[in-house]
């Protein structure tokens, strides 16, 4: 079963150190508008899920537990088509999101699914 998620390894390094500070994680991309659209990275428990919410899949990283990522159940539906890959880049992210004082932003890249990887998620 492919996939909808994944991290680069820069993203991954990151995430070790914010769990090494913060504990246990998750992933919330929400679709707003502005920091609303990237994914927020937030202690686990401290953001509530909505029953609309979808559960792309869980980070596996070397090192700490499984990292959930969610995101809205409308913006699901425009990015359903696609492989998403959490990274990181340089600049002010969400003043909400855990990396925000660490000078760095996380983002959103992604590919659409090939046609097996898409009979292989609709199945």
């Amino acid at each position: 079963m492919p996939e909808r998620v994944d991290l680069t390894p820069a993203a991954a390094d990151l995430l070790r150190r914010l769990v090494s500070a913060h504990g246990p994680v998750m992933f919330h991309q929400s679709g707003g508008c502005c920091d609303g659209s990237a994914p927020m990275c937030y202690p686990a428990g401290e953001f509530r899920v909505g029953s609309r919410d979808v559960h792309l899949g869980d980070l596996t990283v070397e090192g700490i537990d499984a990292v959930p990522v969610w995101m809205s159940g409308p913006q699901f539906e425009y990015w359903r088509h696609t492989h998403l890959t959490i990274d990181v880049v340089p600049g002010r992210g969400s003043g909400f999101s855990l990396e925000a004082p660490e000078g760095v932003r996380f983002l959103i890249r992604s590919r659409l699914f090939s046609d097996e990887e898409s009979a292989a998620l609709n199945g």
